[in-house]
C-alpha cells in the first residue's frame, strides 16, 4: 500500500483531536524541561556560593507564591482553550461505526446506507478523510481502551455501558491503534488498523463489502469452501452467503481483504492464514480460536485459498 503508515505514533498527529494532543504534550515537555533547567542552575549557584546569605521571605513569595501563579495561571488558561477545541462526540455524523472489544480482538459494524443491514469486520476500520466519524465503543468481557494515537486520545470501554469518539482523519494513511488498558493475555496483541481513504474510496469499498461473499474461482477454492463448511468453521465465523448465524468468532465475509490476521498479529497471507488456521497459538497464545492440528496439507491449503479469495 502507497499511503503513510505510522506506527501508533502520536508525534505525527493526523488527526484534529491528535493535533491538539501533540501540542499540549510539547508544551508540558518543554516546559518541565525549563523548569529542571532552572532548578539545576540555582543548585549549581548554591553549590558555588555556599556562604552568601539566605533571603527566606524572598525566595518564598518569589519561588513559591509569585512563579507559580504566573506560570500555572498561564498554563491553565491556554490548556483549557485549547482542550475546549477537542472535538465532542455527536452520533449526529452520517458515518457511524460500532466498534466492540473482544478478548483479544476488535469487532466493527457498519450499516449498508441501502439496505440498513449490518456490515460486519473485525481488526480493521475504514474512514473516509476529512470528514467526522462518530465511534460507539462498548465492550463485550472486560475494560479495554480504543486508542489510536495519530487520531485522537483514548477512551476506555467498559462492559455493559456505550462510550462514543468523534474521530476526523485529515489525510489518506494507515494508522495503528491498540487496547490501551491491560485485558489479559494477549493484550499486547490486540490491535488494529485504521485505514483512511478519500471519500470516493470509502463509498466503494462500502458498498463492495455491503455484498455476500463472492463465489469461488477455481477448484481449489471450491473444494475450500465446501471444506469450510464440513469442518464447521461455519460454528464460529460467518461467511454472508455461506453461513449467516455464527457469532462467536470475526465476521470473514471479506477477510481477503484485510490486512492483518488475529488483530495486527500476522500480515494477511495465503501461508499466514494457513499457519494461523493449522495452530494460533503459535502466534496468539492462548487466543480462543482451537488449533486444526487434524486437517491433512491438501485441505488446509484449499482452506486457505478460499479465504484468500474473500476479497
Amino acid at each position: 500500500m502507497s499511503q503513510p503508515s505510522f506506527n501508533q505514533s502520536a508525534l505525527h498527529p493526523a488527526g484534529a483531536d491528535a493535533a491538539i494532543i501533540h501540542d499540549l504534550s510539547w508544551l508540558l515537555f518543554i516546559g518541565a524541561s525549563a523548569m529542571l533547567l532552572g532548578v539545576m542552575v540555582l543548585l549549581a549557584l548554591a553549590l558555588r556560593r555556599p556562604g552568601a546569605p539566605v533571603r527566606p521571605l524572598r525566595w518564598l513569595a518569589g519561588g513559591g507564591v509569585v512563579l507559580p501563579l504566573v506560570v500555572l495561571t498561564a498554563l491553565l488558561a491556554w490548556s483549557t482553550l485549547r482542550s475546549a477545541q477537542l472535538t465532542r462526540p455527536s452520533s449526529q455524523h452520517a458515518v457511524k461505526i460500532a466498534v466492540t472489544a473482544k478478548m483479544w480482538w476488535w469487532e466493527v459494524r457498519y450499516t449498508d446506507p441501502a439496505s440498513g443491514r449490518d456490515i460486519v469486520l473485525a481488526n480493521e476500520i475504514r474512514l473516509p478523510a476529512g470528514q467526522s466519524v462518530y465511534l460507539g465503543l462498548a465492550s463485550e468481557d472486560v475494560i479495554h481502551s480504543f486508542w489510536v494515537p495519530a487520531l485522537a486520545g483514548k477512551v476506555d470501554m467498559l462492559p455493559g455501558r456505550l462510550h462514543g469518539m468523534t474521530v476526523r482523519a485529515g489525510q489518506p494513511g494507515v494508522y495503528r491503534g491498540q487496547c490501551a488498558e491491560y485485558c489479559g493475555q494477549q493484550h499486547a496483541r490486540m490491535a488494529l488498523h485504521v485505514v483512511v481513504q478519500t471519500p470516493e474510496a470509502f463509498k466503494a469499498w462500502l458498498d463492495h463489502q455491503s455484498q455476500p461473499a463472492a463465489t469461488p474461482a477455481g477448484a481449489l477454492a471450491l473444494r475450500g469452501r465446501d471444506a469450510f463448511v464440513a469442518q464447521r468453521c461455519v460454528a464460529c465465523h460467518t461467511v454472508r452467503g455461506v453461513a449467516d448465524e455464527a457469532k462467536p468468532g470475526p465476521d470473514l465475509t471479506h477477510v481477503g481483504s484485510r490486512l492483518y490476521l488475529g488483530a495486527g498479529t500476522l500480515r494477511n497471507s495465503r501461508g499466514a492464514m494457513a499457519g494461523w488456521i493449522a495452530d494460533p497459538h503459535a502466534s496468539k497464545p492462548g487466543v480462543r480460536m482451537p488449533a486444526a492440528g487434524d486437517l491433512d496439507s491438501a485441505t488446509l491449503a484449499a482452506i486457505s485459498a478460499y479465504l484468500e479469495q474473500l476479497q
